[in-house]
This record gives structure tokens, sequence and C-alpha cells, in this order.
């Protein structure tokens, strides 16, 4: 499978959608810009690309959920919004760009994140289509990524991640960091491609565990590229972990042993992966992405 261009294809598809959500304006036109302007200003879409890749491999037609897909990036622009206001991380780039704030101010930032948030679950509730899904697994998809969202998760993880800077690295602060904080909303990206398709137990069994892998690996490349990326390529400024005496695994167990921990839990998500047969393919390689990607 060339990943590149299954990459490629599928965030295309998740911009279109997110650019026509967008043809009608708002009132406020400034709310309006101030969602878009983040919503639109590109990234990988790997949350939604998680969630089409594992409807595929539960034998759906990845098609059919884009909207619910592209929920999940309503989500994460949210949280990135929030993330980079002063009171947070107080960052002043975002793939590429002006942060938020700096652009809108402060106020207008946290109400295009509120907006995108609340939006996200109307998306859920509203989405074309969505007669074909049953009420009960429209239900279980709405709740899988609220329990991701919010306090038993991403909101969780950044609360513990803003209260454990400058203290001492410990392990059990990092590891509820990480799988809160970024795994959690990425395994439930997993999680609802299966539920989307009506996937069994064993099959969900098998997504989360892939999800809850690739999530922390996620982290730790994350970690390393803040200390050995570029600024231009990743689009925001690196060294903000030390900066701000955050939390990590390289602070904790140094780059050599970060960066072989990530292949061991990638190695772990393909294994996982094991009963699905080619169908998964696309999971694998996004698997095997996430280790190589310098952004």
């Amino acid at each position: 499978m060339d990943i590149k261009s299954y990459l490629s294809e599928k965030r295309e598809r998740i911009d279109a959608f997110l650019a026509s959500y967008f043809d009608a304006p708002l009132a406020p036109a400034v709310l309006g810009d101030a969602m878009s302007y983040s919503l639109l200003a590109g990234g990988k879409r790997l949350r939604p690309i998680l969630a089409l890749a594992s409807h595929e491999a539960c034998g759906g037609d990845a098609e059919a959920i884009v909207p619910y897909a592209a929920s999940l990036e309503f989500i994460h622009t949210y949280s990135l919004i929030h993330d980079d206001l002063p009171a947070m991380d107080n960052d002043d780039l975002r793939r590429g760009r002006p942060t938020n704030h700096k652009v809108f101010g402060d106020a207008m930032a946290i109400l295009a994140g509120d907006a995108l948030l609340t939006e996200a679950f109307y998306l859920l509730s509203n989405s074309p289509g969505g007669a074909r899904i049953a009420p009960s697994v429209r239900l279980k998809v709405a709740r899988e990524i609220a329990m991701a969202s919010g306090a038993h998760g991403m909101v969780g993880g950044q609360a513990e991640d803003l209260l454990s800077e400058n203290a001492p690295q410990d392990i059990d602060s990092l590891s509820f960091i990480h799988t809160h904080k970024t795994g959690a909303l990425i395994t439930a990206s997993v999680r609802i491609g299966g539920l989307l398709a009506g996937a069994g137990k064993k099959e969900l069994r098998s997504l989360t565990h892939y999800g809850e892998k690739i999530g922390l690996a996620f982290q730790i490349i994350d970690d390393i590229l803040d200390i050995q990326g570029d600024t231009e390529e990743l689009g925001k400024q690196t060294g903000s972990d030390e900066r701000k005496n955050k939390m990590t695994y390289p602070g904790l167990y140094g780059i050599e042993t970060s960066s072989r921990k990530a292949q061991e839990l990638v190695d772990d998500a393909l294994f996982a992966l094991r009963a699905f047969g080619d169908k998964a393919d696309a999971l694998r390689e996004i698997a095997r992405y996430i280790i190589r990607r310098r952004n």
C-alpha cells in the first residue's frame, strides 16, 4: 500500500467536508472566521483518517462516515486553540501560522474553541446519512467521543500536564498525561470506525489495543520532535517542553530509550491487527508512519 497516497486521498476528503461546512456564514462573522481559521489551517487529519481506516478494516464504506470522522477534527482543533492560549501553553505558532488568539484575541479564541467543541456533537447527532446508522450506535459513538474528550480523557490529561510543569519527572504522572491528553481521542477515533461498521466485541478489543498503543507512540514521537524537529517543518516552535519544564518521555528516559519504546508500542499495535487480514493494511501503515513522521 502507498500510505502517502492513502493519507493524501483521505485528508482531501476530510478537508473538502470541513470547507463545505462553512459555506453558510455564521453571525457574528468574526466567530465563523475564527473557527474556520484554525479548522481549515491544514494538519495531518490523523484522527478522522484513523476512523475511516478502522471502518474499512471492519468491512465498512469510509465515505458513509465522513461526517462522523470529521467531528473528531472539530474537537482536536478546539483543543489546539485552547492549548495555545496564554493561560495554557502560550504558543505563538500553530501549523505554520500565528495561533488563533494572536489573530482574533484571547476571548474570541476561547469562543471559537467552545463553538467547535459544541458543533462536533451537533454534527454527530445530525450527520447526513445518519438514518443508516442505528440510533443506539450513534449514541455509543457520541458517548465514546465525549468520554475521550472531557475530564475522563483529553481535558483531564491537559489538566495534569499543567499541574505537572516544574515537577520532578514521574512515570505515573507522565503515563496519565500521555494516555489521556493524546491517547484517549486517538483510541476513540479508531473505536468509532469499528462501532459504525458494526464490529463485534473481539474486533473492538483489537482496535482498542491498537489505538492505545499508537496513541502513546504518537505522543512519544511528539516529545522527541519537540527536541530534534525543525520549527518550519513542524509548523510550531520547538523546545517548548524544555522551556516550560514539562513532563516528557525524553525528559525521563532520554531520546534513545524513548525511540525504542515508541517502536515497541507500534510493534504491539501491529500484532493487535493480526486477525483483520489485508483490510487493516491502512491501519498498519499509519502505525509505521507515526514512527517515521517529521511533523
